[in-house]
């Protein structure tokens, strides 16, 4: 039986550099260079640039790509994103009537939010198949944030919708078993998810031993040792139990504090770091280019993430991903039955710290600063993990056979 085409439906999509825009691309070129027959159905905006327009049609390695016209507010205000939002749904709704063919593969990702509710009625009118692909859970994600709205009637309408089109899917993947269980308590059979963790590129990311590692040099770290953080610090994340550790363990001048990109929160604590009196501990570093990862993640000797308790099982920190693929340690600031926090114990790579413990962030951090041994051996165990059960080549062999066996 011929396989169908898989049509992925995401607003962002190559040469885009988002996240979810770089793992889609990512995902629909291997399989792509597999055999499939592979579309995508994006907008036609960049994600750090809502003035530039890309072409309605193109193709790249082997995907051939259909953007479509929404607003461009961007990501300044709430509304203007709202808008954004709503154009693209409307828009997509018709690129899926118009693209899909009966028994086609149709994969909603979850940018924008709730795009599985507009897919799902698209995909029954075509007759194809309706594949959910989570990266987050929303209206919960907003709710948590603070959105007030969310957390009335309004919320509870759009987590009936949203949970509507999960049942009437005919597989949901998960990012984390935290996720896969939150949704099977939404009332989701068990057959209709799975759980498809995101990958690192192994190859791309290498560890670099300490000290080759040019940007320490560049950067004045010396022999310092380095806390680093890569990527953005959002709001679902959490930075004073960090911030804590750093204000106990400001006599210790051997001990930095590397901040490398952005976000919303980042600017916050850059602000509390020069308030508190530690901003001599800390370094901010603009994002790096991608091809210079594998030197930006290995200027730390060990990197810290962080995921506010009520957000477990609604998004997965992603950068753990990176940092292990890098070789080095992660703290990791969660839950402690967190999805990163589960991985940590289980594979040793690293020390999990419940939010708010700045007393054991601060010892744990002295002990890693002391034992230069230890923190090559959960490294090396980070690496390890990676290659075993997250790397880029294994995941794409994974994500074609859960294709394939889905095949009419």
């Amino acid at each position: 039986m011929p396989r169908p085409r898989l049509l992925f439906v995401n607003r962002f999509y190559y040469p885009d550099h988002s996240a979810t825009a770089q793992i889609l691309t990512d995902l629909a070129e291997a399989l792509a260079a597999r055999g499939w027959e592979v579309g995508v159905i994006a907008s036609r905006l960049r994600y750090d640039d809502p003035a530039a327009l890309m072409p309605a049609h193109d193709a790249h390695a082997g995907v051939t790509i259909r953007r479509v016209w929404s607003s461009r507010f961007g990501r300044a205000g709430l509304v203007g994103r709202a808008i954004d939002y709503l154009s693209f749904y409307i828009t997509a709704f018709f690129a899926i009537l118009a693209t899909a063919r009966h028994g086609d593969l149709v994969v909603a990702k979850t940018d924008p939010p709730l795009l599985s509710v507009v897919a799902s009625i698209a995909v029954r009118l075509r007759g194809a198949t309706l594949i959910n692909w989570l990266q987050d859970l929303y209206p919960e994600v907003a709710a948590e944030l603070g959105v007030g709205a969310m957390r009335g009637p309004v919320g509870g309408l759009l987590r009936r919708w949203r949970n509507a089109s999960l049942r009437s899917a005919r597989l949901n993947i998960a990012i984390g078993e935290r996720m896969a269980e939150r949704i099977a308590a939404e009332g989701v059979s068990a057959q209709q998810i799975a759980v498809m963790p995101n990958w690192s590129d192994e190859a791309a990311i290498r560890p670099v031993a300490r000290g080759a590692v040019a940007l320490r040099d560049e950067w004045g770290f010396g022999d310092a040792f380095v806390i680093g953080y890569s990527g953005n610090l959002g709001r679902a994340h959490e930075f004073e139990t960090l911030l804590g550790a750093a204000r106990l363990l400001a006599h210790r001048e051997d001990i930095v504090f590397l901040m490398i990109g952005g976000g919303h929160e980042s600017a916050r604590l850059a602000a509390r770091v020069a308030e508190e009196g530690v901003a001599d501990r800390f370094r901010f570093r603009p994002y790096q280019p991608r091809e210079r990862l594998s030197e930006s993640l290995g200027a730390a000797d060990v990197h810290w993430l962080s995921l506010r308790p009520e957000m477990e099982g609604l998004i997965v920190p992603s950068k753990f991903y990176g940092i292990a693929a890098a070789g080095r340690p992660v703290l990791a600031i969660t839950d402690l039955d967190g999805e990163i926090a589960r991985i940590v114990r289980r594979e040793g790579c690293g020390v999990a710290i419940a939010p708010g413990d700045i007393a054991g962030l601060a010892t744990a951090i002295e002990a890693m600063a002391r034992d230069p041994a230890q923190v090559a051996a959960m490294g090396a165990a980070a690496r390890a993990v990676i290659e075993r059960e997250f790397g880029r080549a294994d995941a794409f062999v994974r994500w074609d056979r859960l294709f394939s066996g889905l095949r009419h």
